[in-house]
């Protein structure tokens, strides 16, 4: 269904962009990842090209509009098309009110935010509509509701489930669909950093904090990367060309007590 399709994946290399990636190109669509560490995206690009997936890394960063027109173009130079957008690139961290330096605070809003307005922008005229167009926007748990001391984190999750709405209405009648993706705690280098410094806070070990954090799930476990890849391969499929707008949860039943 999506073979020979081309796609961008943003903060690719690792998490759940990896995963993305990977599980788009198994569905034969060409995917280029994109990233700030180049030693991740070649390490990434040479292991889902060994897999038999058309796979390039190009680095860059989404918060510079100069570093998205460059990848953009190269895309679109190599492989004539862009037909799907991930905005999967963010930053996390705890971020509390009273900490003196605000320098995260920006960053993760630019990245999350910035970075997701800037590559939809730039990659939108290469979108062939009104045939095809997929964008999917990550979101998180905390898009629906909040967590103290990652203000941060949440506002700019908050600000994609704005952004998936407001862009799904400007592009309707286009043929492209905007979606978001809302995950519980993932497995993810990202969730470690999480859990590491979150455990610190409350002077307890990781180990307690993340049983902590899974008894709170109902279905007692963290969400798979290969669960949150697999959604978003049927968000670009042409069976999902009518629904956009949506944030749909992969949660484990965490939002459902929540009006999320």
């Amino acid at each position: 269904m999506l073979n020979g399709r081309v796609a961008i994946v943003t903060g690719g290399g690792v998490g759940i962009g990896r995963g993305i990636a990977q599980a788009l190109g198994a569905e034969g669509v060409r995917v280029a990842i994109c990233g700030r560490r180049s030693q991740v995206l070649d390490e990434t690009t040479e292991e889902l090209q060994r897999a038999g997936g058309m796979v390039m890394g190009i680095t860059g960063d989404v918060t510079r509009r100069s570093d998205v027109e460059r990848v953009v173009a190269t895309v679109a130079n190599e492989w004539g098309q862009i037909d799907i957008l991930v905005n999967n690139a963010g930053a996390s961290g705890r971020t509390p009110i009273d900490h003196p330096d605000d320098s995260r605070w920006l960053d993760i809003l630019q990245v999350s935010l910035a970075g997701s307005y800037l590559c939809s922008k730039i990659v939108l005229p290469h979108m062939k509509g009104p045939e095809y167009g997929r964008i999917i926007n990550m979101s998180s748990v905390l898009g629906r509701f909040g967590v103290p001391g990652y203000s941060a984190y949440c506002t700019a999750k908050h600000g994609i489930l704005g952004f998936t709405k407001a862009l799904a209405l400007e592009l309707a009648d286009k043929g492209i669909t905007v979606n978001a993706i809302c995950p519980t705690w993932v497995d993810t280098a990202m969730a470690r950093q999480g859990i590491e410094e979150t455990a610190s806070v409350l002077g307890m070990s990781q180990e307690e904090f993340r049983a902590q954090a899974i008894a709170a799930i109902p279905i007692k476990r963290m969400a798979e990367v290969e669960e949150v890849a697999a959604l978003a391969v049927y968000l670009c499929s042409p069976a999902a060309a009518s629904i956009t707008g949506q944030a749909i949860n992969v949660c484990g039943g965490a939002t459902a007590g929540s009006g999320g």
